[in-house]
């Protein structure tokens, strides 16, 4: 798989188990947010832009929180439209 290039000087390391680590980086590539898995299982995303940040932990959220939270998130959502 192509891997991006990251600028180590703007890029975050983000802790992710193994299992999720490609879903992470694959929506992130769609997302066009920077970001490439190192050989020692790592997952560095480049963070320039509060947009960046918040679709970072938006994409993390989806994968790691349970199902639970997430409906209840998304319930409280559709309360505020009524």
């Amino acid at each position: 798989m192509e891997q991006s290039s990251v600028n180590s000087i703007d890029s975050q390391v983000v802790a992710v188990c193994r299992c999720d680590r490609w879903q992470v980086y694959h929506r992130l590539q769609a997302l066009d947010i920077p970001c490439c898995c190192n050989g020692n299982g790592r997952l560095e995303v480049e963070i320039n832009s509060p947009l960046a940040a918040i679709q970072l932990w938006c994409v993390v959220k989806q994968l790691t929180a349970p199902r639970s939270e997430l409906v209840a998130q998304l319930n409280r959502c559709w309360e505020l439209k009524s």
